[in-house]
C-alpha cells in the first residue's frame, strides 16, 4: 500500500520509523532485533536507508596504495523484501542519486516493482567523504528533482529506451517521498530558495515530504506554514530523533546543520552519565511527539539509528 493511502485511511496519527542496513559482515538478525520490539505498535510502513559506496585505500605488498570501492551497509532492497515477507508491513527503500546512473536507477525501480514495493523515498544523497561537494555519476542525476522525474516517467510508462514501451504494458505506480528541511538545506542560500526547489520536486511528482530531524517544534510548524503558503499541499511528515549522548550536541549540528534548543543542551550537559542523557533525550522526544500528535500531524517518523529501545519508549508513551 502507498504511504499516502495509509495516511488517507488513518483515523489517528500514525507512526513510522527508519532503519539502517547492518554493517557488512552482519546479517538480517540485526534488523529483526531492531524491528521485533516495535512491531507491537503496528507501524504501517518502515523506511530502509541506502548508503552509497565509498573509496578506501589498501596498502599493497610493494608499499603502494590501491584504491578500492566498498559499500559498508549494503542490502537495502533485500532488507525491504525481508521486512515485507516477515512482518507483512510496507517497506520504503531510499533511492539516491549518488553512485547511480539513469540506467542503474531504472533497473533498481524495475526490481522494486517486481517485489511489490509501492513506495520510494527519493534523495540526492551525500557526497563521497573524499569529495568537498556532490558529483553525479556519469549519466546520473545531479539533483533529486531529476530523480523524481525519472520515477514519475516510469509511472507514466516512459522508459529510458522507448523501444520497451507498449500501449498495453502495465504502468509503475510508485508513491514518491522526498526530504524537507525545517531549518533549510545547508546548501541552499536561504529558505525561500529551498522552498522553491522543494516545490519543483512536488510538481515533478512527489507525493509526500519527510523532514530532517529537528528538536524545536516551532521550526516544523513554521516550515509547514511556509510550504502551504507556497502552494505545497502534500503531507509533510515530521522526523524525530532522541539525543542519546553528549557528543551529539556537537555532531548533530555539524553533520545535519540543525539547531538544538538551549534548554535541552543545558539539561544534557548537567547529566552525570550516558543513561541520564538518554533519559533526557527520550523525554524531550516524547514531549515533541505529543505536541505534534495533538496538532493533528498525519504521521510522526522516527530515526532509530540502531537504537530501537529508545524509539520503543517514546512510542509507548505517545501511542
Amino acid at each position: 500500500m502507498k504511504v499516502t493511502d495509509h495516511i488517507d485511511k488513518a483515523k489517528n496519527s500514525l507512526f513510522s520509523f527508519e532503519i539502517l542496513p547492518p554493517l557488512r559482515g552482519h546479517d538480517i538478525k540485526d534488523i529483526f532485533y531492531t524491528l521485533d520490539p516495535l512491531m507491537e505498535f503496528n507501524p504501517p510502513f518502515i523506511d530502509v536507508t541506502y548508503h552509497r559506496e565509498e573509496f578506501v585505500y589498501v596498502e599493497k605488498e610493494n608499499g603502494l596504495l590501491q584504491r578500492r570501492t566498498i559499500s559498508r551497509r549494503p542490502g537495502t532492497v533485500g532488507i525491504c523484501a525481508a521486512i515485507m515477507n516477515k512482518y507483512g508491513i510496507d517497506a520504503v527503500p531510499h533511492l539516491i542519486c549518488g553512485g547511480f546512473n539513469r540506467q542503474m536507477t531504472e533497473n533498481a525501480l524495475i526490481d522494486l516493482n517486481f517485489l511489490g514495493i509501492d513506495n520510494v523515498l527519493v534523495l540526492r544523497g551525500d557526497p563521497l567523504k573524499s569529495e568537498k561537494s556532490f558529483f553525479a555519476q556519469k549519466d546520473g542525476h545531479q539533483y533529486a528533482v531529476k530523480l523524481v522525474e525519472q520515477v514519475q516517467n516510469l509511472n507514466n510508462g516512459k522508459y529510458l529506451d522507448n523501444t520497451f514501451e507498449q500501449k498495453d504494458s502495465p504502468l509503475f505506480d510508485f508513491c514518491i517521498g522526498i526530504a524537507g528541511y525545517p531549518e533549510k538545506h545547508f546548501e541552499a542560500p536561504n529558505m525561500e530558495s529551498d522552498l522553491f526547489f522543494l516545490k519543483k520536486k512536488v510538481e515533478a511528482g512527489a507525493n509526500y515530504i519527510v523532514t530532517q530531524m529537528f528538536f524545536d517544534n516551532k521550526k516544523y510548524f513554521s516550515f509547514v506554514k511556509k510550504c502551504r503558503s507556497e502552494g505545497i499541499s502534500v503531507p509533510i511528515i515530521p522526523g524525530i530523533k532522541p539525543i542519546t549522548s553528549k557528543k551529539q550536541l556537537n555532531s548533530l549540528p555539524s553533520r545535519f546543520y540543525l539547531n538544538i534548543p538551549h534548554e535541552l543542551v543545558k539539561e544534557i550537559e548537567k547529566a552525570k552519565d550516558k543513561k541520564m542523557v538518554s533519559h533526557i533525550g527520550i523525554e524531550w522526544a516524547i514531549q515533541q511527539s505529543k505536541e505534534l500528535k495533538d496538532s493533528g500531524v498525519e504521521v510522526i517518523h522516527y530515526y532509530t539509528m540502531d537504537k530501537p529501545e529508545n524509539i520503543y519508549n517514546i512510542v509507548q508513551a505517545v501511542y
